[in-house]
């Protein structure tokens, strides 16, 4: 594993230097958070991986692993409906938000990963892999 960091998808190229510039020039205070904030901790022989998501319920929250990715989705859909005695709408919103972030997990025991949520804190334990000893034996000679 490298470290734990989460991937930062780039679009620079050449051709959009300029656009990129005049988004840096006049880009606000939070345009570029991450969908939802992470702290990752190095516990000696695992990595805490503690993901701020409040207002979502545990089946919201998606996680997938695939090619020593691991992918934390989470989906919240709200409806409020007010009618009147005749069934019109007197008010009706719906609220819609998705949120996910990959991470290399390579060098992490894949099989040993656990997750926890609670108070609208994701928490995972990541088990680093331990180092593969060489067996020693002794062969008989005849």
């Amino acid at each position: 594993m490298f470290g734990m960091l989460p991937f930062e998808r780039s679009d620079n190229n050449l051709f959009d230097s300029f656009d990129n510039f005049a988004r840096d020039f006049f880009r606000k205070s939070n345009t570029d958070l991450p969908a939802f904030r992470t702290d990752i901790r190095d516990d000696g022989d695992h990595f805490t991986l503690e993901a701020d998501l409040p207002g979502f319920n545990k089946e919201d929250i998606s996680l997938d692993l695939k090619d020593s990715i691991l992918t934390i989705s989470a989906i919240h859909q709200e409806s409020d409906e007010q009618k009147d005695d005749k069934g019109n709408y007197i008010r009706r919103e719906r609220r819609y938000g998705s949120f996910q972030r990959s991470f290399d997990v390579t060098g992490i025991d894949q099989s040993g990963i656990s997750a926890a949520y609670q108070n609208g804190v994701l928490t995972l334990s990541l088990p680093k892999e331990r180092p593969v000893e060489p067996e020693s034996y002794k062969i008989a000679i005849q």
